[in-house]
């Protein structure tokens, strides 16, 4: 199979410091977090305001990378599940997907809510939350 490179935009400066500390989702409890980009990518961040929502692509760099099947929410009662339907961050391309909402935005670096990603956490790419597209 071909591969391909990535290289990160940003990291994620949060008081979340390891996995076990980090809430499944951003909506069960995670705390405001930084999205800090790299210098030669402000330009790119220079027009998301307070109150935009962002879909954050992130690079789970803890992953375990080998597992294909869990236990969804590490619940051991429930079936194993292929890694693939579910949110587990173990999985062979550990890219992580995030909504979330700027509450601030100042010199390449946003302040978010909703990100239950860990702190050193790379982010490969930022895009918008879309509305509902209207077609006539």
């Amino acid at each position: 199979m071909t591969s391909y490179e990535v290289h990160p935009v940003a990291r994620i400066e949060s008081p979340l410091a390891d996995r076990a500390s980090a809430p499944r989702q951003g909506d069960e409890g995670a705390p405001p977090a930084r999205v800090v980009f790299a210098p030669e990518f402000h330009r790119a961040a220079a027009d998301i305001r307070p109150g935009d929502e962002l879909v954050l692509l992130t690079w789970l760099h803890e992953a375990d990378r080998e597992t294909q099947a869990v236990h969804p929410r590490s619940d051991p009662a429930r079936p194993l599940e292929g890694v693939f339907s579910t949110r587990s961050p173990d999985r062979p391309n550990p890219i992580g997907l995030h909504t979330v909402t700027v509450t601030a935005a100042e010199g390449g670096t946003l302040t978010v809510t909703g990100l239950e990603a860990i702190d050193g956490t790379p982010v490969l790419d930022v895009k918008p939350v879309l509305g509902r597209v209207v077609e006539r």
